[in-house]
């Protein structure tokens, strides 16, 4: 009976070793990493960027898959994604009214549930947002939005992302 007990605490130390489940400091750095990918992309497709940020290694399967759905994402819905300060009615030289912005806008795209769509169109945002904090000169803003994505996946997604893995593309 003592070795199948000892033979049970094994197997579970060894399942345990192989089901990492990322901790949500893992996951908002990463979500705050896709973020910084995803608006570089956006600022260097409107010509406003510079080279390309290296995105960590882990993570190049799922930026490419996050931009690909935002790209789809924002031809569907080229308004929704376009002058989003002008539609929010919001100065982008203050940062805390950005920050806030943000994230009432993203607690509305949540407000009926988390999809993977639906967190596309965050970073979609993001992205838009801080296109529109660049062409009014306030490029310091950009981190003030990937810091309040972070937040928001810290306080809203992070059970929700756990449950499927994290950042993985599968």
């Amino acid at each position: 009976m003592e070795v199948i007990r000892r033979s049970s605490v094994f197997a579970a130390g060894v399942m345990e070793a192989f089901d990492h489940s990322p901790s949500d400091k893992e996951l908002v750095s990463k979500s705050k990493a896709l973020c910084r990918d995803y608006i570089h992309s956006r600022l260097n497709l409107y010509g406003l960027g510079s080279s390309k940020t290296q995105v960590d290694s882990t993570l190049c399967d799922v930026a490419a898959v996050l931009l690909c759905l935002g790209d789809e994402l924002e031809c569907m819905r080229p308004s929704v994604y376009r002058n989003v300060a002008r539609q929010l009615n919001i100065s982008v030289a203050m940062e805390t009214m950005v920050s806030d912005a943000f994230v009432a806008v993203a607690t509305e795209i949540f407000a009926a549930g988390i999809t993977w769509g639906k967190v596309v169109s965050m970073y979609a945002v993001a992205g838009a947002l801080a296109v529109d904090c660049v062409r009014q000169n306030q490029p310091a803003t950009v981190q003030t939005i990937v810091d309040s994505l972070g937040q928001f996946v810290r306080k809203n997604l992070a059970p929700w992302l756990k449950k499927r893995g994290g950042w993985i593309c599968r």
